[in-house]
């Protein structure tokens, strides 16, 4: 073992449970984090990451477990650290910025309150003011600035006085889309830069890809699957962790064994996928893919192409070109999306997919698809929760 291996968690999270009257928000999560890593909780709302956001701020007290810092408890059912001692900041979905402050002076705020040296807060502030390009709008007040003016301002009041640990709650939600995608990748980018250890809460899929080190995949309180981004996505742990990852086609049928593993038989057609290698044969499952997994081969006397052939590999070598099922549907309707168009098609059994092509299709229009077997989930429908 090397020494990094030995190395204490920064964050260790043991059996936690939280009750709100009769509704169990957490129901025993545990995760240790590493020190310099960023972890995304994704979940939608209800399944109990802002409530563990509360826990590990201190904002809340737990029921059951512990939650430590650098080996101490910060947090227990016995009683908690509180927020302030713990050198935790977090940055709120509202931003929550004095609006009678400059830039300047929330930034400073709680260097000011540790009673720093007014030539060190001017240098520190500086810096931050630079690298978060706020340089030119240190005087302005927080109504004054546009929203990802005032999200960089949370973030350098949060980095301001160096916290062990930075906690983001749905940091990007209130920014339109263009500015999502740009903070997103600045932010990923001066959090790897700082070597700043990151918990960072989204609803966001495509965000919490472009943050993480690893993927913490929540669901009614408890932990779904937590793995890297890559790992999440290539082999979901669970239907639901499928369909969050944006594996939105479900087609239910049966079990069935292949020369190459495990199908599902749905009507006339079978279609290998992965995941359901232990079920027995003839139990009801249900396959996930993604519109995006789809490769089109042709309709009639044209050739249809799709921008989108992603079978040829993800990290781990996982997927492979070669080792697709080919089937065949039937289009309903075809709706413009900007880039592609969005193909509405129904299975001989009548089941409703999503896919992805370069031109509308007549509805009615029999088309022929394939299907790499890494890219279709395969998942019994008895051993799901929930």
């Amino acid at each position: 073992m090397n020494g990094a291996s030995r190395e204490r968690p920064l964050l260790e999270i043991k059996d936690v449970a939280k009750c709100y009257e009769s509704h169990q928000a957490l129901g025993g999560v545990s995760l240790d984090m590493r020190k310099g890593e960023i972890i995304s909780v994704l979940g939608p709302s209800g399944c109990g990451k802002s409530t563990l956001l509360q826990l590990i701020a201190g904002l809340a007290l737990p029921d059951g477990g512990e939650i430590l810092l650098e080996g101490a408890v910060i947090s227990s059912s016995r009683g908690m650290q509180p927020p302030e001692k713990r050198g935790v900041n977090m940055v709120f979905q509202d931003y929550a910025l004095w609006p009678h402050l400059s830039v300047f002076d929330n930034i400073a705020y709680g260097l000011k309150n540790r009673r720093m040296d007014r030539a060190d807060i001017r240098k520190r502030v500086g810096e931050l003011l630079e690298m978060l390009q706020l340089v030119g709008l240190e005087k302005r007040l927080p109504p004054q600035l546009s929203g990802g003016q005032q999200q960089r301002v949370a973030i350098a009041r949060a980095l301001a006085t160096q916290p062990r640990l930075l906690l983001l709650d749905e940091p990007l939600s209130n920014l339109d889309m263009r500015l999502r995608i740009e903070m997103r990748t600045e932010m990923a980018y001066l959090f790897r830069h700082l070597g700043t250890s990151v918990f960072h809460v989204t609803h966001d899929p495509e965000e919490a890809f472009a943050m993480a080190d690893r993927l913490l995949i929540m669901r009614s309180g408890a932990v779904d699957q937590i793995g890297t981004p890559a790992d999440c996505y290539a082999l979901p742990a669970s239907r639901w962790a499928a369909s969050l990852l944006g594996a939105i086609n479900r087609i239910e049928g049966t079990i069935v064994r292949t020369a190459r593993g495990v199908g599902l038989r749905s009507g006339s057609i079978v279609i290998e996928g992965v995941g359901a290698e232990a079920v027995a044969e003839g139990s009801e499952a249900e396959l996930l893919f993604r519109p995006d997994d789809v490769v089109f081969h042709g309709s009639g006397e044209a050739e249809i192409t799709v921008a989108a052939e992603t079978a040829a590999a993800y990290e781990g070598g996982r997927r492979q070109g070669d080792d697709r099922t080919t089937f065949g549907l039937t289009v309903r309707h075809s709706t413009f999306e900007g880039k592609r168009w969005r193909i509405v098609a129904n299975t001989d059994a009548g089941q409703k997919l999503y896919l992805l092509g370069e031109r509308q299709l007549p509805p009615g229009t029999p088309i022929t698809v394939s299907l790499p077997r890494s890219a279709a989930y395969i998942y019994d429908k008895s051993q799901e929760r929930g």
